[in-house]
C-alpha cells in the first residue's frame, strides 16, 4: 500500500485550491487545436466530490440556455490549467443532486 502512495505523491504535486461541495468555481481547460492549444473555461457549482489521492473528481453544473450541463473532472488531471474559486457557500449536503429538478435562480443559489 506504501509504494501506491509513493507513486501517487510525485503526481499530485499540483497546487489545488480548498473548494467544497455548494462553491462556485471556474475550472479552465485545455483544449488542443491543431498545433496551439486554448484555454476554455466551464463555470459552475460544484455538486459532488469523490475519491481521494490521485483519484479523486469533482462534478461542475451549469446552466446553459435553459439546459443543464454537467462535467466529471479529475481533480489532478494534466488537461485543468486552474481551478478559480469564484463564490463559497455552506452546503448541507455532500451530494447537491436536487439542483437537477430546479430551475432558473432556485438551481443556482445553495
Amino acid at each position: 500500500m506504501d509504494k501506491i502512495k509513493l507513486i501517487e505523491q510525485e503526481y499530485t504535486k499540483k497546487e489545488i485550491p480548498d473548494f467544497k461541495v455548494g462553491d462556485t468555481v471556474k475550472v479552465m481547460t485545455k483544449i488542443p487545436e491543431g498545433d496551439k492549444i486554448r484555454l476554455h473555461p466551464f463555470e459552475g457549482i460544484v455538486i459532488s466530490r469523490k475519491g481521494s489521492g490521485l483519484r479523486a473528481s469533482f462534478t461542475v453544473r451549469k446552466i446553459s440556455y435553459g439546459e443543464g450541463v454537467e462535467r466529471v473532472f479529475p481533480v489532478y488531471s494534466p488537461q485543468i490549467e486552474c481551478i478559480e474559486v469564484l463564490r463559497k457557500s455552506k452546503a448541507r449536503r455532500a451530494k447537491l443532486y436536487y439542483l437537477r429538478q430546479r430551475v432558473g435562480k432556485a438551481a443556482t443559489k445553495v
